[in-house]
């Protein structure tokens, strides 16, 4: 067996255990140079560790990264992010090869709504449109009408008729704040991310009175009792934006601390605070996004693995709903993040 089918196989049955990445090895100029080889496009999410980001092609939220993934020209897709990420630019390019640093970088929010589970609960409502969020499997995406994500949610349940009942999953708080937002009565699946569950409004109301000049800003998968103290709401794209435009010096972030990586590279002179989780961490990482690593990435591209595979009658069935997420945001002008 020659060193690449041997290190691939390692890869299928061990994982990254047994392959060692030389220590000398130039992590940063090797992915370059693979991009530039294997007419590859690397796409990271704003959660992703500072060095992923800096040597991503498109780094952005959700809507973005599908925007992106629809529309690339790249022979190889790498998908710093988590598993749903992956399968939602599978779906979008079912005869390209689509990589993910390690398969085992999941998300809890996706785990908390099982397709058969969601089938018979989707039973009870027949006459109800299904609106996902994309952070969902593959799966559930054949179950659903029109997907969303953070960005175009209002947007989404506000193109539906208002006489039209709708069925939102799986984020509960999201769904509440959306049922707020837009006054549709909607019924939600009890899913949650466990990112975005764990913050202590006790703690940020402490860390607010050491910094009283701080806006606190929060993604809308926050639970409602925080995001009524909010001084902003948004998508990760939203809350980035709304700190480089607003003129305020100090910012206390409610969503996962690695968009501050980005925050800082906008806006250099100001501040940015991880609101405090309420757990013994100095701030609020995802477990499932950081498994990702410049070592697993490289590995990934030298070896082109692991590849994201599903099966055809998903790929089938799931596009349709994301397919009408991208239309009804284009119409809306959310073609750019």
């Amino acid at each position: 067996m020659n060193a690449i089918a041997d290190a691939a196989q390692q890869l299928e049955t061990k994982g990254y255990l047994g392959i060692d990445v030389d220590p000398t090895l130039d992590l940063t100029e090797a992915i370059q140079r693979l991009k530039r080889e294997k007419n590859a496009v690397i796409l990271a999410h704003y959660y992703q560790e500072s060095e992923i980001q800096d040597v991503a092609d498109y780094i952005g939220d959700s809507l973005g990264l599908s925007q992106q993934a629809a529309k690339t020209e790249a022979d190889l897709i790498v998908f710093a992010g988590v598993h749903f990420m992956a399968e939602t630019a599978k779906i979008l390019n079912p005869h390209k090869k689509v990589l993910l640093p390690d398969l085992k970088a999941g998300c809890s929010l996706a785990d908390s709504c099982p397709a058969p589970l969601f089938r018979k609960f989707k039973e009870k409502y027949p006459d109800h449109v299904v609106v996902s969020y994309i952070n969902c499997t593959a799966e559930l995406k054949t179950l659903t009408d029109i997907c969303c994500t953070s960005t175009n949610a209002v947007h989404i349940i506000e193109s539906i008729p208002p006489e039209q009942p709708i069925i939102f999953a799986p984020d509960i708080n999201l769904g509440k704040y959306l049922v707020k937002k837009t006054g549709r009565d909607m019924v939600l699946w009890n899913g949650t991310c466990m990112v975005h569950e764990i913050f202590s409004a006790e703690k940020i109301a402490k860390l607010r009175a050491r910094h009283p000049e701080a806006l606190f800003i929060a993604h809308p998968e926050c639970e409602p009792h925080i995001l009524e103290t909010a001084d902003f709401i948004g998508s990760t794209t939203g809350l980035l934006k709304f700190t480089i435009h607003n003129p305020a010096q100090e910012f206390i972030v409610a969503t996962e601390a690695g968009i501050l990586h980005q925050m800082q590279k906008a806006s250099p002179d100001k501040l940015f605070i991880p609101a405090p989780p309420n757990n013994n961490c100095a701030c609020n990482e995802c477990p499932h996004m950081k498994r990702n690593t410049m070592e697993k990435l490289y590995l990934c591209m030298e070896y082109e693995l692991p590849e994201i595979l599903l099966p055809d009658w998903i790929i089938e069935q799931g596009r349709a709903c994301i397919d009408r997420m991208l239309d009804i945001s284009a119409k809306a002008g959310l073609n750019k993040d």
